[in-house]
């Protein structure tokens, strides 16, 4: 029986997952963004963002050393490894959890499989502009003003 063993197989051998997510985690660090379908994306997303957050909090150069070590014996790729580090570490250095987005697509065409891009949140240039610009822009709704603001407008101009 399968008691409490949720993570997707993905209909594949243990060596096979393995390397297929290892491969997959290496280009999202190196990419910042692969399409790929959403449940590799979401098996990739419980596997890439430990491995995110052990670049987080390393404040002694033994430290940092072992936690790259670490990383290593799942990614196998000295350049990703080292991106992970240098760039992805100080982006994601301050923000809790969640380094990753996934956005969905649609079907492919040739089998009808789902179909989305998975992404690094802080390198999404497009995505970083328009929350820029939703946030500056003034709160409009379709509702008149409150009571008491109605009520003072009125008074006021009975006055004058």
């Amino acid at each position: 029986m399968r008691h409490n063993k949720k993570f997707n197989h993905l209909g594949r051998t243990s060596s096979h997952r393995k390397a297929l997510l290892a491969n997959m985690a290496c280009s999202l660090i190196l990419h910042k963004r692969i399409k790929t379908t959403i449940a590799k994306a979401k098996a990739l997303r419980m596997y890439v963002e430990p491995l995110i957050s052990k670049t987080k909090g390393l404040s002694t150069v033994d430290d940092k050393r072992s936690a790259q070590r670490l990383v290593f014996s799942h990614l196998q790729n000295n350049s990703a490894v080292k991106e992970l580090f240098t760039e992805v570490g100080e982006k994601v250095a301050n923000r809790p959890g969640g380094y990753t987005r996934i956005l969905k697509l649609g079907a492919r065409v040739g089998d009808s499989a789902d179909m989305c891009y998975i992404e690094l949140v802080d390198y999404n240039a497009n995505m970083l502009t328009e929350t820029k610009q939703a946030g500056s822009e003034k709160k409009r709704t379709r509702r008149s003003r409150s009571k008491k603001a109605s009520d003072a407008t009125a008074t006021e101009t009975a006055e004058a």
